[in-house]
């Protein structure tokens, strides 16, 4: 299969390495990454030779969130619209979630938004010091919405209400308090780490890490067609509300908004 915004390599150990690849936008999700996304999440659950898989970004960053042409598209979009999209997006990061694989973030930058939902549908991440994070939506007057599942789910509500509302950037340091990550490593450091998360997956059975993976996902949240219906309808409710209408405008004419 022929990619154009993702890489996919696979090592002889059946390690599956994921590489967001638009180091140019820093790795920002577009329409064509989503759903590439969305196909590489399909093959690689279903291929039995793949016993571990690991989701990088090129470049300097990890992924900055939504792409700029992408949401230029969406502030002239109707409601369907832009619910059709907001939709492609929570159902690539379910089909992540979903994944019969263990799935390692290997955080190499910065990350927002829809990076840190990248992030939580992963099994474990490791980041490295010196990133920046933030769910910077709100400063946007919109809402961390089809992501939200996955991260409640991996933050806990406590840990998210210190970030979900504030739009603030944190530093890489704060992210194993939050939950968000399980370790902070040097960029030196951080092949290691990675290589240290990807070691035990390949001497456990990987059948019996399927169910067991499938077991953790039936006893956490919730998180149903239903669930995920209506976070895209509340991102469709923002879209249409004049907060997002000026946070929108101001951002792509870069001034700051009438709150702000």
């Amino acid at each position: 299969m022929v990619w154009q915004q993702i890489r996919l390599e696979t090592d002889a150990r059946g390690v599956a390495t994921l590489t967001l690849d638009r180091p140019e936008r820093h790795n920002a999700l577009s329409a064509r990454m989503v759903a590439e996304l969305a196909e590489a999440a399909a093959l690689l659950g279903a291929d039995p030779a793949v016993r571990a898989v690991v989701l990088t970004g090129a470049g300097a960053s990890f992924c900055a969130g939504g792409d700029l042409e992408w949401m230029r598209a969406q502030f002239a979009a109707d409601r369907a619209t832009r619910m059709h999209e907001a939709r492609r997006i929570a159902h690539m990061l379910r089909d992540l979630n979903l994944m019969p694989k263990p799935l390692i973030a290997r955080v190499n930058g910065t990350a927002m938004g829809g990076g840190l939902g990248l992030m939580s549908v992963a099994d474990v991440a490791v980041a490295v010091t010196g990133a920046r994070f933030g769910f910077s939506e709100v400063r946007l007057g919109l809402i961390p919405a089809t992501i939200s599942p996955y991260v409640l789910a991996r933050m806990g509500e406590g840990p998210a209400r210190r970030v979900f509302m504030s739009g603030r950037v944190f530093c890489a340091e704060e992210l194993p308090a939050l939950g968000l990550a399980a370790r902070v490593v040097a960029p030196d450091a951080l092949d290691a780490a990675v290589e240290a998360e990807i070691a035990p997956c390949l001497v456990a059975a990987p059948g019996a890490v399927a169910t067991a993976k499938r077991l953790a996902r039936r006893l956490g949240p919730v998180i149903d067609d239903a669930l995920i219906e209506e976070t895209v309808a509340l991102l469709a409710d923002c879209w249409e509300g004049e907060e997002a209408q000026e946070g929108i405008a101001a951002f792509l004419e870069k001034r700051r908004p009438r709150w702000g």
